[in-house]
């Protein structure tokens, strides 16, 4: 990813920090270009990979986005027990999983797909709903839902 300007930087935390305020006062991601979208922003500027959980109502509102796995340039580790812990502490009905490809490649690796599948079933113990994974670079968003990986 590209490095930014100080001045970039602080442009890029402002943006985020209004998109999230208007997020939390429409608590609702409407669509699936939408939360593409903010994914797009959420990750804009990062060089090493993050892994987040949108933690949702059973309206598929937002409760809280959470950046919860810090990785290197190349993956994170992550763990499903803890997705469930914090999903249990929100109060959440369902979630939403997104990360970033800092090498601007959004195929899924087969990593992707097999953590997906245990953070499925380790919510589904405490029915919990995992309804889309999100593979986001600067220029694309890759949903699982879409691909029929989920």
């Amino acid at each position: 990813m590209a490095k930014y300007t100080e001045n970039e930087a602080k442009v890029i935390k402002r943006a985020k920090n209004i998109i999230f305020r208007n997020l939390k006062t429409l608590k609702k991601l409407t669509s699936s270009a939408e939360t593409k979208d903010y994914l797009k922003l959420h990750f804009t500027g990062l060089e090493h990979e993050v892994f987040s959980v949108l933690y949702l109502d059973n309206q598929h509102g937002v409760i809280v986005i959470e950046d919860l796995f810090h990785g290197t340039i190349d993956g994170a580790a992550v763990y499903p027990r803890e997705v469930v812990k914090r999903a249990l502490f929100h109060n959440a009905a369902a979630v939403m999983l997104a990360h970033n490809h800092p090498s601007n490649s959004s195929e899924p690796s087969q990593a992707d797909i097999r953590i997906t599948n245990k953070i499925r079933a380790a919510l589904g113990t405490v029915d919990i709903r995992l309804l889309d994974h999100f593979v986001v670079t600067d220029i694309t968003v890759v949903s699982f839902a879409e691909r029929g990986l989920i």
